[in-house]
């Protein structure tokens, strides 16, 4: 059976931090919808925000048609903001990719300092992905984002030093397989 960790959160909530260090304590490896979604930027060049988010699920669905061509078993890390899609978008992907366990990393932290972290890292992301405009939108979805419900979570509130290894722990006591 193939398991996946979901790290999932708004923008600039912590998720490729998050995700980064548990791929290289872990091995497994990482799908980040925003890297699937860069060379096509790259190709492309400027798009508005209606093309950027086809384009998300686009890359959204890549990800777990690749995750398809796997062999059992096997774990990943796929990292999204896996609040712009319905839920019943996710579970389809999950079937068709043969994924029968999850774990959801929650990743967190004040809709302020989301804000700020965005802010921040918009002079060096691609001009593809929404500008300075969007921080108080983000600001406000930070404030009613929630997990997903129905998949087991682990809140990682990313103000605080990561600790994987509590969060393999954790994995561990759940009985989500480590190998």
């Amino acid at each position: 059976m193939k398991r996946a960790v979901l790290v999932n959160g708004v923008p600039a909530s912590g998720k490729t931090t998050v995700a980064c260090a548990l791929r290289d304590r872990s091995g497994w490896p990482l799908f980040a919808l925003d890297t699937i979604k860069a060379p096509f930027f790259d190709e492309i060049g400027a798009v508005d925000r209606n093309f950027n988010r086809k384009l998300g699920r686009a890359a959204y669905a890549a990800i777990f048609d690749t995750i398809a061509g796997f062999p059992d078993p096997c774990t990943v890390i796929v990292e999204a903001w896996f609040g712009f899609q319905p839920p019943d978008v996710l579970k389809a992907h999950l079937m068709r990719a043969g994924i029968g366990e999850t774990m959801q990393l929650w990743c967190h932290a004040p809709p302020d300092i989301i804000g700020k972290r965005y802010g921040a890292r918009v002079p060096m992301r691609s001009p593809q992905h929404p500008g300075l405009e969007y921080v108080p939108e983000l600001v406000e979805l930070a404030g009613r984002a929630e997990p997903m419900a129905g998949y087991p979570v682990f809140m990682v509130d990313t103000t605080k030093p990561l600790d994987v290894a509590a969060i393999l722990d954790t994995f561990r006591r759940s009985g989500f397989p480590l190998a």
